[in-house]
């Protein structure tokens, strides 16, 4: 299970430098605080490690589930490029039985 959080970790860094570049965040598995909880649709136990920034506040999370699925996001409110009015609020990753996808999660700007 740490092999498929560091290949996690590596996919959204990769994600953040793309969109935030040399501002991009330390995107780091042992930075994570992990947890065991439990998946709400099958009852089965998975783990949910968390991310927060200097004050505390939570700025990221993955989420290893036991059928094999996964998920993840970090924060990182960044001008979309190309795009004026969007920002990416965080980059995403998710999959299933070692298939990764990610993409950025966009916000309009008001």
């Amino acid at each position: 299970m740490v092999d498929l959080g560091i290949k996690l970790c590596l996919v959204l860094s990769q994600e953040a430098r793309l969109y935030a570049h040399d501002k991009a965040p330390a995107i780091r598995l042992e930075d994570a605080s992990f947890t065991r909880v439990i998946d709400r649709t099958n009852g089965l136990p998975g783990y949910e490690g968390v991310w927060r920034d200097a004050r505390a506040q939570k700025c990221g999370s993955l989420t290893l589930n036991s059928d094999g699925s996964y998920y993840g996001e970090f924060d990182l409110l960044v001008p979309q490029p190309g795009k004026p009015r969007w920002f990416i609020e965080a980059v995403t990753v998710w999959g299933r039985d070692g298939v990764v996808r990610a993409e950025p999660r966009l916000l309009a700007a008001v």
